[in-house]
């Protein structure tokens, strides 16, 4: 799981905006793009060139964990 502290200033690095972190997937998706980033032992990789679409499966669990999806980017 990532720390509070980071998620509360972590933001896409493409468009600056907040992102959803799915602890359980180890994903955080940009909502606006519909893109994905992996949680690497607990490390967010947050590379532009790392961004990629969700696979079929991520994207069906993504939206049935939606409700406890956590929001990045609060203090930025």
């Amino acid at each position: 799981m990532l720390n509070a502290s980071l998620l509360e200033i972590l933001v896409c690095p493409n468009d600056r905006g907040s992102l959803r972190y799915y602890p359980e997937l180890r994903l955080l998706e940009n909502p606006r793009t519909h893109k994905v980033y992996e949680v690497v032992h607990d490390i967010a990789v947050l590379l532009p060139e790392s961004q990629r679409d969700a696979t079929a499966d991520e994207a069906a669990a993504m939206e049935a964990q939606a409700s406890s999806a956590i929001t990045t980017g609060s203090k930025s």
